[in-house]
């Protein structure tokens, strides 16, 4: 069962936006798939997932959420604001979770600064898993299509080639997929097993990877997502995983994706990847 919504804030409008922060795409992208069915893309919201105990990046996580840590000159979580924000995306909703909840409404406060023209905010009250947080977004969605971007996700290129894509996909749902060359790493993460450009399956934490295509934390979902979520039964770590969702839309045939070309990085999957994405971002930027 999803878990209920809890209200930090209520509705915060903001007129007159200021969006001067957002960076359109270097134009070199390569993606798969792009289907000719039009849709409107104002009626896409972004949901940034920004809980958990951030348990790898102890003893970091110990005095705050891992989504708050610095990534070069900036807390972790205005990367995905930016690259929701550049992308089009003004309308947005974060989920948190733990003691820390408060310091994102100290950090965001109303979205103004930062380009958003409706931000609300999420309280995840257990560690229920991605899935789970994203259940909790079902009223903020209203009936439309969601992008949910995992906060400690960062892209060296601008997202907004695969928001276009998705506005042209006539329904379902889409990913994105990140190279990863060394098969040690794509052990520890979610693999796309890859049929031309249909997706087969999805596999977590795979021993034989089906492929060198890693999952990363951008998804996006029309509003069917919501109505799967209640049958999903829990993992044996006890949360409702984001990879059951994705199979879901798999075997319902629903399920496209793009390759993003360049950087990515989870800053949250270990102490040495935090510092492997500060160095890049330091030296190179994001969401360009």
């Amino acid at each position: 069962m999803v878990a209920r919504e809890t209200r930090l804030t209520t509705w915060l409008v903001v007129t007159n936006l200021a969006c001067a922060n957002g960076r359109e795409g270097s134009g070199d992208e390569q993606y798969h798939a792009e289907p000719s069915y039009p849709y409107d893309p104002a009626d896409m919201k972004g949901v940034i997932l920004a809980g958990g105990t951030g348990s790898r990046l102890h003893p970091l996580t110990r005095i705050t959420n891992k989504h708050l840590l610095p990534i070069y000159d900036r807390p972790m979580v205005t990367y995905a604001i930016e690259a929701l924000v550049s992308g089009g995306l003004t309308e947005i909703m974060v989920v948190t979770g733990g003691t820390h909840a408060g310091e994102f409404f100290r950090l965001l406060g109303d979205g103004h600064e930062h380009g958003i023209g409706l931000l609300q905010y999420a309280y995840q009250e257990r560690e229920g898993g991605i899935a789970e947080a994203l259940g909790l977004a079902e009223r903020f969605a209203a009936g439309d299509r969601v992008l949910v971007m995992l906060a400690d996700n960062v892209f060296g290129r601008s997202i907004k080639p695969a928001i276009e894509n998705f506005e042209r996909q006539e329904r379902g749902a889409r990913i994105v997929l990140s190279k990863v060359e060394e098969p040690e790493h794509l052990r520890h993460l979610g693999v796309a097993e890859l049929n031309g450009e249909k997706v087969v399956r999805i596999v977590e934490k795979p021993e034989q990877p089906p492929s060198d295509y890693a999952v990363t934390g951008l998804y996006f979902y029309d509003a069917s997502v919501f109505e799967f979520l209640p049958s999903l039964s829990p993992s044996a770590r006890g949360e409702l995983e984001i990879t059951d969702v994705n199979n879901w839309f798999v075997e319902q045939g629903l399920m496209e994706y793009d390759v993003v070309e360049g950087f990515w990085g989870d800053a949250g999957e270990s102490i040495d990847a935090y510092y492997e994405v500060n160095d890049y971002v330091r030296e190179n930027g994001a969401n360009r």
